[in-house]
């Protein structure tokens, strides 16, 4: 059993104990547990439940992981001819979070 799930404008694909990266989380700690209503599929092996937007009564429980930066992305602008140049450095921060429990309507 699988789900479709949108989290902060990104969709993820969760399993039971799949671990998954997210962006950050910042109202929760290690540990704690966070309910996704945001179901776009659900698939039961032979079943598949496709919502429009959503699937009600699907839901995907997930429990809350480590918080860790991601590499480093420079950015160079750079304009020919003007002596413009400057570099930006962005690290994006994620969540490690943990599928517990995928429950159909």
């Amino acid at each position: 059993m699988y789900a479709v799930v949108e989290y902060k404008g990104n969709q993820y694909k969760a399993e039971k104990d799949a671990v998954l990266q997210v962006s950050k989380i910042s109202d929760a700690k290690k540990g704690d547990t966070v309910t996704i209503d945001t179901v776009l599929l659900v698939s039961d092996g032979d079943k598949v439940s496709v919502g429009t937007p959503y699937v009600k009564g699907a839901k995907v429980t997930v429990e809350v992981g480590d918080t860790f930066k991601d590499k480093k992305v420079l950015v160079y602008k750079y304009k020919s001819k003007k002596d413009y140049h400057r570099l930006i450095g962005h690290r994006e921060e994620y969540t490690n979070v943990t599928v517990k429990d995928v429950v159909l309507a």
